[in-house]
């Protein structure tokens, strides 16, 4: 079962590490990335685009030229994915939301990829819970909260989410 991943990002050329984020990428298997550059002033996009022309199957990146709200900018990845791919589920991470000062983007990437059963489980065990079915924005999912609630054992359980949605 594959699942979708959006990130978003706005500002983060110096978080990126194109290297080491293309092979954490290149190791997620059945996970379709939707990188979301959100107007950034920097060379976030052009760091983006070098990422994906590495040969990355698996990822897409969406530039949003006029700065939106992340809820926005997840919303624009969602259309793409949903319409791209066929998805049982999608998940979201805005990297202006989370500390990855100390750990990296690749960290998050390899957290993702080590968990997706358990991501997918927690996805599922949700919408089950949901007595009427879902519209396609109102089944997105935080991948942060769902890594926090199956208790990683890495570097991405301190994590500290600085808001939510």
């Amino acid at each position: 079962m594959n699942i979708g991943i959006i990130i978003i990002f706005h500002n983060n050329e110096e978080d990126i590490d194109t290297k080491v984020f293309a092979q954490q990428l290149d190791y997620a298997n059945n996970i379709e990335f939707c990188l979301v550059n959100n107007a950034s002033k920097d060379n976030t996009y052009q760091l983006l685009k070098e990422i994906k022309d590495t040969r990355m199957t698996n990822v897409s990146i969406i530039d949003i030229k006029k700065f939106k709200s992340d809820v926005a900018a997840v919303r624009a990845g969602a259309r793409y994915l949903s319409n791209q791919f066929t998805l049982k589920s999608i998940g979201y991470v805005s990297t202006n939301l989370i500390n990855i000062k100390c750990n990296g983007l690749s960290g998050l990437i390899k957290s993702i990829s080590e968990n997706r059963k358990e991501i997918i489980g927690c996805n599922i065990e949700a919408l089950e819970r949901q007595e009427t079915k879902l519209t396609l924005f109102k089944s997105l999912f935080s991948v942060i909260d769902y890594l926090k609630k199956i208790k990683v054992e890495n570097q991405f359980l301190n994590l500290q989410y600085l808001s939510k949605f």
